[in-house]
């Protein structure tokens, strides 16, 4: 001891008495406690404390401190024993919380399911909404070219399924079939059973999760899913709902087929009373003129007035040669003077009815000017009668395409075993749920410690 002593402070010594005579000489004392206990060793596996109750004993007299190895192994079992006691504490106080936490709700969530939920049917059926196809009119651009794909029905079946899920598509469910009152019964239980005296908005959320519709935009096709306590009912309750949808797309088609055709219907109903109006204009003009036809009336007077100049152009001619006698018949000249006078009058009588009136009378380049103008408008009326009759057909064509009609594909049929409550499956669910809120709530708790403690 004395030796290993001196070499910690840099003495040298070959044996123990001269270690002791120079650490002496330099002031320092081998066997004081204090020097002893530096030189225990600081990489043991058990930290040995050498206590020194009385003055040590001469060099030959004085022996190292050692440790037992069966007291090491002792204290080796005795700490793993302790490790080993916390750790089952630990796993004890583990196993306790996630049995409160974890076990025990999903143990009660399981008698729910297995013995005291209410066993619900239900009823699946898809239907879609078709647009009807006219062979006339062809349908070009986009419209021919979605026609008879689902995109043609989006928007409806969009609406459809909009409409089923409202609440006034609940109202007059339950107005028909009781709705409210068949999950008010006492024998559902507690949890899905309806407050007789509750809101209308509990009831509709009650609706919203008992009534489930999906749309394949896909497809086109709408799946709807309908649960009730008993399966007569739940297949009621689907038949009315398809019921309500297909009076909603009759409503609707109903609806654009009429502002459809309103346009082109007051259109051919004005047109046709301005056609009468022109025509009874016509009628009322011939009949205060007298005249059927201004051009046959016109083609008269030219046709008599070529007459008389032909008549008057041979009188006049007579005349002449009568004349040219050296010695006329005076008889005869004044006869052929007389003809060709009244000619004449009658002559300028003709031209002047073309333009003149005579007496109370319109002149003959008055009706017929009026009469033409009155034609020429009955013509224009009647042309835009067929146009407007013409549009008039086209709407009703496009009218009939714009129908639409709900068709069922899969029929609701009343199932003969209950659909809920999946037992099984809910109960694995419980537990996953419960379990993650344990780890999240663990986890958070275990930070914030940490933190803390930080």
């Amino acid at each position: 001891m004395a030796r290993r002593i001196a070499q910690k402070h840099g003495l040298k010594a070959e044996t123990g008495e001269e270690a002791i005579a120079a650490l002496r000489a330099k002031g320092i004392d081998p066997f004081k406690r204090s020097n002893m206990l530096q030189l225990v060793s600081e990489g043991s596996e058990e930290t040995a404390v050498a206590t020194v109750e009385r003055e040590a004993p001469p060099p030959a007299q004085a022996a190292p401190i050692t440790i037992d190895a069966d007291h090491r192994a002792g204290e080796i079992v005795r700490i793993q024993r302790d490790i080993a006691r916390r750790r089952r504490r630990r796993l004890a106080l583990l196993a306790t919380r996630l049995a409160f936490f974890v076990g025990l709700p999903t143990l009660i969530a399981g008698i729910y399911y297995y013995v005291i939920a209410t066993p619900m049917y239900a009823t699946k059926s898809e239907f879609v909404i078709q647009q009807a196809d006219s062979a006339v009119g062809g349908g070009g651009g986009l419209g021919g070219l979605f026609s008879g794909t689902g995109l043609a029905t989006q928007q409806d079946s969009i609406g459809v399924q909009s409409y089923l899920i409202s609440r006034e598509a609940l109202g007059r469910l339950d107005a028909e079939l009781d709705f409210t009152g068949h999950f008010s019964d006492p024998s559902i239980d507690p949890l899905q059973r309806l407050d007789p005296d509750g809101t209308r908005e509990a009831a509709y959320r009650l609706y919203r999760r008992m009534v489930e519709i999906g749309y394949d935009p896909t497809e086109g096709v709408i799946r709807m899913e309908v649960v009730a306590a008993d399966p007569e009912v739940s297949a009621a309750f689907s038949r009315a709902l398809l019921e309500f949808a297909e009076e909603e797309v009759d409503e609707w088609t109903a609806r654009m087929r009429a502002e459809q055709m309103d346009g082109a219907e007051d259109s051919y109903t004005a047109a046709d009373a301005r056609m009468r109006e022109s025509q009874a204009r016509v009628v009322d003009l011939q009949e205060q003129l007298g005249v059927v036809s201004a051009d046959a009336e016109v083609s008269n007077s030219y046709a008599q007035i070529g007459a008389i100049e032909t008549e008057l152009r041979s009188e006049r001619l007579r005349l002449d040669q009568l004349l040219a006698n050296s010695r006329p018949n005076a008889a005869r000249v004044e006869v052929a003077q007389s003809n060709v006078a009244r000619l004449r009058a009658e002559l300028d009588s003709l031209r002047a009815g073309l333009t003149e009136g005579v007496s109370d009378e319109a002149s003959l380049a008055r009706v017929t000017a009026e009469l033409q103008v009155a034609q020429q408008d009955l013509l224009t009326r009647q042309t835009l009668l067929q146009q407007s009759a013409q549009q008039l057909e086209v709407a009703r064509i496009e009218a009939n395409r714009q129908v639409r009609y709900l068709s069922t594909t899969v029929p609701p049929l009343p199932p003969d075993e209950p659909t809920y409550p999946r037992a099984f499956e809910n109960t694995v669910l419980a537990f996953l749920i419960f379990a993650g809120i344990y780890l999240m709530v663990s986890l958070t708790v275990a930070v914030l410690r940490e933190q803390v403690s930080a």
